[in-house]
């Protein structure tokens, strides 16, 4: 049995949204991501594992619909879920295993939004000039967005919610036109969400960081 034979099942439609077949992957996908942003906002280590099967579901799902940055994504967010996963559980300093939440230092802003900036473009290049991808910019935009985000939830920091937030946005009128409705709605309600985990992580701060380095509020 070829992987095509073991995965063409995953892709038979299983429900129809607004005159749209929806696939077991779309639903699988809106599950287990719904699950693990929740875990997320509650800081449950079991965010990680929940998170990486999201993220094989939606390599399928965004393959088939010609999102080829996000569906690259993909295969970063499972290395960054194993780092994710380390981190919470080791990353907190000598003395604890946890890893506290903190505000995201002025260095690390810089960082990530110089990072944002170079992979939107260069993204943004590639899949004009090598897929044929209908939207990429919006997809190179929201790629860059999730891999800062994500390195920010790595390290608990508090404004990562508002990369996600930012990311969310966009996501979701790109996955309707693209009429991925069900994971349009799946975006939506990660914006809730993500809602939510930035007020629950606001709650829980750790040790602040120096004054000179310390970012503006993030709610």
């Amino acid at each position: 049995m070829s992987l095509a034979d073991v995965l063409d099942p995953l892709r038979q439609p299983l429900v129809t949204v607004l005159d749209t077949p929806v696939s077991w992957t779309e639903v699988l996908g809106f599950g287990s991501g719904a699950l693990c942003v929740w875990l997320v906002a509650r800081q449950h280590l079991a965010n990680w594992p929940i998170g990486i099967a999201n993220n094989v579901f939606f390599i399928l799902l965004f393959t088939q619909s010609g999102l080829y940055a996000d569906a690259g994504l993909q295969i970063v967010f499972i290395a960054l879920a194993a780092y994710g996963w380390w981190t919470w559980t080791h990353g907190g300093g000598p003395g604890t295993g946890a890893l506290p939440v903190r505000r995201t230092t002025r260095t690390e802003w810089a960082w990530l939004l110089a990072a944002g900036a170079v992979g939107t473009l260069a993204l943004t290049v590639l899949l004009d000039r090598a897929t044929d991808s209908t939207v990429p910019f919006w997809d190179a935009l929201t790629t860059a967005l999730s891999l800062t985000a994500t390195y920010g939830q790595c390290r608990k920091l508090l404004e990562s919610w508002w990369l996600w937030i930012a990311a969310d946005v966009v996501y979701i009128p790109l996955y309707a036109y693209k009429e991925l409705y069900l994971t349009s709605l799946l975006y939506a309600g990660f914006l809730t969400l993500c809602l939510i985990g930035l007020r629950s992580w606001a709650r829980d701060p750790g040790p602040a960081a120096p004054r000179h380095e310390t970012a503006g509020a993030a709610a």
